[in-house]
C-alpha cells in the first residue's frame, strides 16, 4: 500500500507465508472458501467480522496482532505480550508453565548447562 500500512488480508497472507501455510490448507482448517480467500488477495478486501476469530486460532495469532496496524512489527520491539510459536513452541512454553516452581528451576538449569554446552562447542 502507498502508505506503508497493511491491510488484514495481506497480514494474512504473510502469516501463511511466514508458517508455510498454503491457501487450500487455511481454506480447509478455517472452513473458508478458497475462493473468498482468492478475492482478498485479489482484491485487497478483509475478511468478515466474524471469521476473525477462526482465523486467529489457525494462525496462532491474537485478534489484536491481525486487526491493529504494525502490531506484529511493534509486538516484537515490545516487551512480548504476543508473540508467534510454531506447534512445537507452543508446546514448550505450556508446559513450562504447568510445571511447579522448583520443575521450573531445575529445567532452567538443564536449559543453561545445555547452552553452555553448545557455546563452548562452537568455540
Amino acid at each position: 500500500m502507498a502508505d506503508g500500512k497493511k491491510t488484514v488480508s495481506e497480514k494474512i497472507f504473510e502469516l501463511l507465508k511466514q508458517k508455510d501455510m498454503s491457501q487450500k490448507e487455511f481454506s480447509e482448517r478455517t472452513g473458508i472458501s478458497q475462493s473468498t480467500i482468492s478475492d482478498w488477495k485479489r482484491k485487497k478486501t478483509n475478511p468478515a467480522a466474524d471469521k476473525i476469530l477462526k482465523i486467529c486460532e489457525v494462525l496462532q495469532v491474537s485478534p489484536s496482532e491481525l486487526l491493529e496496524e504494525d502490531e506484529i512489527e511493534a509486538n516484537k520491539k515490545r516487551s512480548g505480550d504476543y508473540v508467534l510459536f510454531s506447534k512445537d513452541e507452543r508446546f514448550l512454553v505450556e508446559s513450562y508453565r504447568n510445571l511447579e516452581q522448583n520443575q521450573k528451576e531445575r529445567l532452567m538449569g538443564y536449559m543453561r548447562a545445555l547452552r553452555d554446552m553448545i557455546s563452548n562447542q562452537e568455540k
